[in-house]
């Protein structure tokens, strides 16, 4: 055969191979997203931000490690922008809480996996075995998730959660830290011990002198006034349906407790009574900080994985009862045992949180921290010590509603820049507050 017709012939071929090519539609998202194993799909409304969005019900095995034992279904929702832009992933610490596309979602125009924690709400298991529910389990199931659509979405990976759910950000990127390339955990405490002294120094400095008197003689107004504020809380909680599993009498003690916790990390709110405030002033200010009903049985109860969590594996805080031991018949239910009554003391093993935190300060790489200076759970922040892979950002005077969003210019420029350098995308700047 001549060259001249040898050359004919391979253009040919091209030809043919190229149209017969273009007729292979490449698979849409829906079937991309039915073909993974164990997986139910539902296309739903979501938010209409994102172009196409969808609820997923991932079967999971409840012990990574022994497929026996049986399995649960996990709730998971998908908005989708484009397979050319990056992926954030929201790792809830408790339920979905919302459809909505989050703050970095909108930062990085990215399309957002959202996951729902095991234990929670439409990712309950059908018997609540306790023993299945721990972080190395969890950060199991994340990764299941992750690893079915790193296989649709090849950009940019990005973790994130706030509160419980940066713990939970954190905790999924140290078992699995090629899961993604960047993680921001929001307000994420690290406790290492099950009642974390750190939180009781925090409250001995945080603010200002003069604001950390007035809530002492709030506090102090309020144990005095106990016998007044008991008919207006008794009438509150049988107008509510609330009940209380240490009693209503107790269950007053420790919303008065909880105040100081509770008015640093939100923020504050409202100025506080002075010593000489009625008892309906200070009856409707406590409650507006620190309600009753956080120890009512029936909001206790969609939370209890968390406390179950809390109590053996990632710490929690106590309550500064010796300014006030004369006004506490005992000391009885004032730990979050109460969450769990008539079972046993539950044991804590810190030694996750122990390990965890060597990792932060050695190994861990391209996480960056989101902090608000007054909020109480600051006071278990992460120490990054002399990591300088990592990155932490404290927000002067900023709660745990801190957000990139809420720091000062230049701060948030940095917070920014970071970003654009670790995700290698240029963000589209919001301006939300």
């Amino acid at each position: 055969m001549k060259l001249k017709q040898i050359t004919f012939l391979l253009i040919g071929f091209l030809i043919v191979g190229s149209i017969s090519c273009g007729q292979t539609k490449p698979k849409n998202l829906l079937t991309q997203l039915e073909e993974i194993p164990g997986v139910s799909v539902k296309k739903i409304a979501g938010d209409s931000t994102f172009a196409a969005y969808y609820e997923l019900y991932f079967t999971q095995d409840l012990d990574h490690q022994n497929p026996k034992a049986g399995t649960f279904q996990q709730r998971v929702l998908l908005g989708h922008q484009s397979f050319d832009q990056p992926m954030v992933v929201e790792l809830e610490g408790y339920q979905i809480w919302s459809e909505k596309a989050g703050e970095l979602s909108k930062l990085l125009n990215a399309n957002q996996l959202t996951i729902e924690h095991r234990y929670f709400k439409n990712s309950m298991p059908d018997s609540l075995n306790w023993q299945y529910l721990n972080i190395k389990q969890a950060a199991a199931d994340q990764h299941v998730i992750i690893q079915a659509l790193r296989k649709i979405y090849p950009k940019k990976w990005l973790s994130t959660g706030i509160s419980k759910g940066g713990q939970t950000t954190i905790f999924h990127r140290y078992f699995y830290p090629d899961d993604v390339d960047v993680s921001v955990p929001y307000v994420a405490p690290l406790n290492l011990a099950r009642e974390d002294k750190r939180i009781h120094e925090r409250l001995a400095s945080v603010g200002s002198k003069e604001t950390r008197d007035q809530i002492y003689q709030f506090q102090l107004a309020c144990f005095t006034n106990r016998e007044k504020l008991l008919p207006l809380a008794d009438a509150y909680a049988k107008e509510k349906n609330y009940s209380f599993s240490m009693g209503l009498e107790r269950a007053l003690d420790l919303s008065i407790l909880e105040y100081p916790f509770a008015y640093w990390q939100w923020g504050g709110i409202d100025s506080i009574p002075n010593k000489n405030a009625n008892s309906k002033e200070l009856f409707e200010h406590l409650f507006k900080v620190s309600s009753i009903d956080f120890f009512d049985v029936s909001n206790i109860k969609p939370l209890l994985a968390f406390y179950h969590q809390a109590l053996t594996e990632i710490g929690m805080y106590s309550y500064e009862i010796a300014p006030f031991k004369q006004y506490l018949n005992d000391e009885k239910d004032i730990t979050f045992d109460f969450t769990f009554p008539n079972e046993p003391i539950r044991k804590f093993d810190a030694s996750s949180m122990i390990k965890i935190n060597k990792w932060l300060q050695t190994d861990a790489e391209k996480i960056l921290f989101i902090y608000g200076e007054n909020d109480t759970w600051s006071a278990t922040a992460v120490d990054l010590k002399g990591n300088d892979k990592c990155k932490k950002f404290v927000n002067p005077k900023g709660s745990h509603r801190s957000r990139i969003n809420s720091f000062p210019p230049e701060m948030k420029k940095e917070i920014l820049n970071t970003l654009e350098e670790w995700m290698d995308v240029q963000l589209t700047v919001i301006n939300e507050q």
